[in-house]
């Protein structure tokens, strides 16, 4: 297993009193890293910059990047930090979305009010392929997506919302998806966001348990293969 060369600790952003970095944490940990917690909506500021930061990661929330919260509004606007000092960076779903926000994209759901809840069909571009294997399924939990925004490569897209992943210039990254959850984490999401299986196109709380144990492996190997791409290219 690669180390971090770099001692400084990975900046994560929260949105609930009660989240978790999952397996993005561990695996940020298990290579050396020690993580900053950050939960604005609680109240936490971010920094102005991440000189004493070897990175940053924004994950999910139920909230919308399009919502009209202080915290929202200032996370999207603070992403100018990472983007101009050019530190690693990754969006996760809200965090995504943030970033495709901030960089003149748009964030909305199908006119149709399909969702993504539950696992569904993954699929590389060429530019994607070239960095790595993707797991052809994955865990998803969202509402809207995002369209690519300029300069963006897209790496990633699903049937439904074809923009899931991209990397912008060569340090940020965003992703729709959900590769982080634990598996203590699934069963909490099931529980406490049950109400929003009856959406169009979700999935019942039994398809999502049963698909970890089907789908699983190659998500967990996939985001092991991520995170040393975008925290130890340098090292």
């Amino acid at each position: 297993m690669r180390q971090a060369a770099d001692q400084r600790p990975v900046l994560v952003v929260l949105h609930q009193e009660r989240s978790s970095p999952g397996r993005v944490g561990q695996v940020l940990q298990a290579r050396g890293f020690d993580l900053d917690i950050r939960t604005p909506p609680l109240g936490d500021d971010l920094p102005e910059t991440l000189d004493d930061h070897a990175g940053a990661v924004v994950f999910g929330g139920p909230m919308s990047a399009n919502d009209d919260h202080d915290y929202i509004r200032r996370e999207t606007d603070w992403l100018a930090v990472p983007l101009a000092e050019n530190r690693p960076f990754l969006g996760i779903c809200l965090g995504a979305q943030m970033l495709a926000n901030h960089l003149g994209g748009s964030v909305e759901g199908r006119a149709d009010g399909l969702v993504e809840i539950g696992w569904y069909p993954l699929a590389a571009t060429e530019a994607g392929a070239q960095l790595m294997d993707w797991p052809p399924m994955i865990y998803q939990f969202h509402r809207e997506g995002f369209t690519l925004p300029d300069g963006a490569v897209r790496l990633a897209g699903s049937p439904t919302y074809e923009n899931q992943a991209f990397r912008y210039g060569d340090k940020a990254w965003a992703i729709q998806f959900h590769a982080e959850l634990t598996q203590v984490m699934m069963h909490r999401w099931t529980v406490r966001a049950a109400h929003r299986f009856v959406l169009p196109g979700a999935q019942g709380a039994r398809d999502h348990l049963e698909g970890r144990l089907l789908y699983d492996r190659p998500v967990f190997s996939w985001l092991n293969a991520f995170i040393d791409r975008i925290f130890l290219e340098d090292a």
